[in-house]
């Protein structure tokens, strides 16, 4: 395999979120990070609770902060929805039912401890599961299931324990 066929390649965008070129996902993300593309998705199950997962320690950025079910970025040419399904299998070894959008336009900036910039378009999903989540440890240190107001609550309350894409969106949601 080629190092070209073995790097992450994430969707670099102009302002108008057009696409306009690849770039490899561990050179991207830097203190001048450019504008690409992401997404975000919350996992409900039966009984209507999301499911939060706190981020690996071994991650670059915000290692062991409560965040949203599971983000990441689309392959070149790969479907959202698609990006969706397959992120949820690696990261929570789950499968999705009911992917819909829930903020399709939403954009954020932030700013990590360690100095890399997070500069995304990043449409946000729900998405259903009536699996247990199996989580893979390079990207899940641990999951809970939590009632949307409680959810809302510390995301209001104590911004600090979230990631701050999370603490952006859950304003903006309505699980219903």
């Amino acid at each position: 395999m080629t190092e070209q066929a073995a790097a992450e390649l994430v969707v670099l965008l102009d302002d108008e979120h057009r696409r306009v070129g690849v770039a490899d996902k561990a050179e991207v993300h830097t203190e001048d990070t450019p504008l690409h593309l992401a997404f975000s998705c919350y996992v409900l199950d039966a009984r209507g609770r999301v499911l939060m997962t706190r981020r690996a320690l071994g991650k670059t950025t915000w290692p062991g902060v409560w965040t949203n079910s599971c983000c990441g970025h689309p392959a070149p040419g790969e479907e959202l929805e698609d990006a969706v399904r397959r992120r949820a299998r690696h990261e929570l070894g789950v499968s999705l039912t009911g992917i819909r959008p829930a903020l399709p336009d939403f954009r954020y900036r932030a700013v990590s401890a360690e100095g890399i910039v997070e500069n995304e378009f990043c449409p946000v999903f729900w998405a259903r599961t009536d699996d247990t989540p199996d989580p893979n440890p390079d990207e899940v240190a641990e999951y809970a299931w939590a009632d949307w107001e409680s959810l809302a609550a510390v995301a209001g309350r104590s911004p600090w324990l979230l990631s701050p894409w999370s603490v952006e969106q859950i304003p903006q949601l309505d699980p219903r």
